[in-house]
């Protein structure tokens, strides 16, 4: 975000301030199986979280659905994405939030992006973990284009 010149600043700031979650108002992956997906009215403190462990209320890190210690035989994902909503974008800017870590002008021209995610799932076995599925993704830039060019 900051090489496209979206975000100014120490990645570290950026991410203690919250300013981050323009674009990533969501957690990183959450448990799978029945009932472990938007468990928000469900009891999701149950399922992600151990008895002492309590949800953050800071925009961003409150949408984290996974925060325990994984146990072999736990089956979870890891969904990073980043989106671009352009409602959220102009509520910050009219509010004026976060300007020293954002690029309001930056972010003009990818309100129409949408958003993407790059989404694993994962065994947790004895000895660490395995990927589930068949088919390896592209994970680095020069695999997106090799694929892209197939």
């Amino acid at each position: 975000m900051i090489d496209l010149g979206l975000m100014k600043g120490n990645p570290e700031d950026i991410a203690q301030s919250g300013a981050y979650a323009l674009v990533f108002p969501c957690g990183t992956g959450h448990m799978m199986g029945l009932d472990v997906h938007d468990m928000e009215n469900l009891g999701e403190q149950y399922v992600g979280y151990t008895g002492g462990e309590k949800k953050s209320t800071q925009f961003g890190f409150k949408s984290l659905r996974l925060s325990r210690p994984l146990e072999p035989g736990f089956v979870f994902t890891v969904e990073p994405g980043i989106y671009f909503i352009p409602e959220l974008i102009d509520l910050w800017k009219s509010q004026g939030l976060f300007k020293d870590f954002i690029n309001y002008d930056r972010f003009e021209a990818w309100k129409d992006f949408g958003g993407l995610r790059n989404e694993l799932d994962y065994l947790i076995t004895p000895d660490g973990c395995r990927v589930l599925g068949t088919i390896r993704k592209p994970m680095t830039i020069e695999e997106v284009y090799q694929a892209k060019n197939l």
